[in-house]
């Protein structure tokens, strides 16, 4: 291998693959039943059940690098790790290890104050409350981030912010408690980059009110409880800035970063438990006299996606380790790279298991929809894909600048 895995890190593999056989594989069925009957504001049972149990085999925030709170793991240690429990949509809220929690729990590890970190970080840690990210607006085109209208103006001791947000995972949640919100507070600074900043605004504010639950795909609450949230006149304490004003740029590429990657592993995952799916099924199936795994094309799809699979898994662990070696700033390329080419790789091979399952494919009774659902989004969540695709150019044609 060419990022072998640590001792430690091959022990909670190996723990995390029996969780995921004695307890999450054998719930999803009763999971994708909550969340359709229940809907996106209401607690799933099944999750909650769950937790308790992942918490007690040690198998708790293990995404949380460079802090006591979580696992110790670097980046390429994670990576595995997350692999696995994004096989299932079930599993990471289970180990505490979703989004955007993780992203979230991230940013006030590195720039809460100790009131923060006391009053959010802690439940947040435990598992006790949710929280949401609030960055996306449906008035402009929040690809670039800099056309994010939302203000944040200071008035003597506390900040009014007003705004509408959507695609704000997590909103609908009962227990979600806290939101970070990036807004405007310096909109004529010259620097577009450094007119934006981040605030933390507890969800029971007055003038927060949660909207609706945005479907993907028709699903609610699975795999996304995206929302849209309108703030008005809401007020907040100046201590709440996060790290300073205008520098909300500063804090999304820390928190960006690992979410991107975090994304990445965890569609990987989807992917092999959809190639899995695919050829359990063409085996299983009889066509115009044989086999439908002894159909070429069959055959043919089956190769591109172990290809398509193991180029996407190695593109991810180099972007880890570079993350780990020389920092998210530097290793943008990296990043940029995968979240290209991991959803795309993720969405040719749902479609193609789709295809193998005939018309039951397009049903939600073999998981394929809502995987298809998943990685069709990550091709917009985080920067689409035509925003990478000019940040890996730029920064090819930068080599080639003094040519």
């Amino acid at each position: 291998m060419l990022y072998p895995m640590s001792p430690k890190v091959v022990e909670l593999k190996r723990k995390l693959e029996s969780f995921m056989d004695r307890h999450i594989y054998p719930n999803e069925e009763r999971f994708y039943r909550e969340a359709e009957e229940l809907g996106p504001w209401k607690v799933y049972p099944v999750v909650e059940e769950l937790k308790p149990l992942a918490r007690a085999e040690g198998l708790w925030n293990l995404f949380l690098p460079e802090s006591s709170h979580g696992a110790g793991l670097t980046n390429l240690e994670y990576a595995p790790l997350c692999e696995v429990m994004g096989r299932s949509h079930l599993a990471p809220e289970v180990f505490n290890c979703s989004a955007p929690d993780t992203g979230n729990m991230e940013v006030l590890e590195r720039y809460g104050t100790d009131k923060d970190k006391e009053r959010w970080l802690k439940p947040l840690l435990a598992g006790e409350i949710r929280s949401c990210f609030a960055m996306t607006e449906p008035a402009v085109a929040s690809s670039d981030a800099t056309n994010i209208e939302s203000s944040i103006v200071r008035d003597g001791d506390h900040y009014v912010i007003n705004g509408r947000k959507w695609y704000t995972t997590n909103a609908t949640d009962p227990r979600c408690k806290i939101c970070i919100f990036m807004g405007k507070t310096d909109p004529d600074n010259a620097d577009r980059h450094k007119q934006q900043s981040m605030i933390l605004v507890p969800m029971d504010t007055p003038g927060v009110e949660v909207k609706r639950s945005l479907p993907v795909f028709g699903f609610y609450g699975v795999p996304d409880r995206a929302s849209e949230v309108l703030f008005t006149n809401v007020r907040v304490p100046k201590e709440n800035m996060l790290l300073g004003e205008g520098r909300g740029f500063e804090i999304a590429q820390g928190r960006l970063g690992p979410g991107r990657i975090h994304h990445c592993m965890r569609l990987i995952g989807l992917s092999e438990r959809t190639l899995e799916k695919m050829c359990r099924r063409v085996r299983s199936r009889v066509a115009f006299g044989k086999p439908v795994s002894e159909q070429t094309v069959t055959q043919e799809r089956i190769a591109e996606a172990r290809i398509m699979i193991e180029q996407a898994r190695l593109l991810t662990l180099n972007a880890a380790y570079a993350m780990d070696t020389v920092g998210n700033k530097v290793a943008k390329a990296e990043i940029a790279m995968i979240k290209v080419a991991v959803p795309n790789m993720a969405c040719q091979i749902i479609d193609w298991a789709i295809q193998a399952h005939g018309g039951g494919g397009t049903s939600n009774d073999f998981g394929l929809t809502q995987a298809y659902a998943t990685a069709r989004l990550l091709r917009l969540a985080d920067g689409p894909d035509e925003v990478h695709r000019n940040q890996i150019a730029r920064l090819e044609l930068k080599k080639y600048s003094n040519a």
